[in-house]
């Protein structure tokens, strides 16, 4: 009956975006809100995840620290850029090899400030 019902929910979907007038631009009314929606539960996340390590982060030396604030910038970029960059090769690969640059940066301070 449950998969029934949500069969039921994207046919009803695909109805819309496919036969209703500017069905397309709710379409993309409604990716554009889950889109933001999600990048606001990152932020949301962002910042508790700051709150609760406070202390870590003030004993972060000053090189550290903007290494680490700089790599969540190149993220943020990133996820800003993802459409011009994925537009041809060599951008994804690009994006691909920042992205992982950023995520190793952010992972040996982390790991750095809390070993003991």
């Amino acid at each position: 009956m449950r998969i029934a019902r949500n069969v039921a929910i994207v046919m009803a979907l695909a109805f819309v975006v496919a036969f209703v007038p500017a069905g397309g631009n709710v379409a993309i009314l409604i990716v554009t809100a889950i889109s933001m929606a999600f990048l606001a539960a990152i932020a949301w996340a962002l910042f508790v995840f700051s709150r609760q390590n406070q202390l870590t982060l003030a004993a972060l030396s000053d090189g550290r620290r903007a290494i680490l604030y700089g790599a969540l910038g190149l993220i943020a970029l990133l996820i800003a850029g993802s459409d011009e960059l994925f537009s041809s090769g060599p951008g994804t690969l690009a994006w691909i090899l920042l992205l992982a640059a950023a995520v190793t940066a952010i992972w040996r301070i982390w790991t750095e400030a809390n070993t003991y």
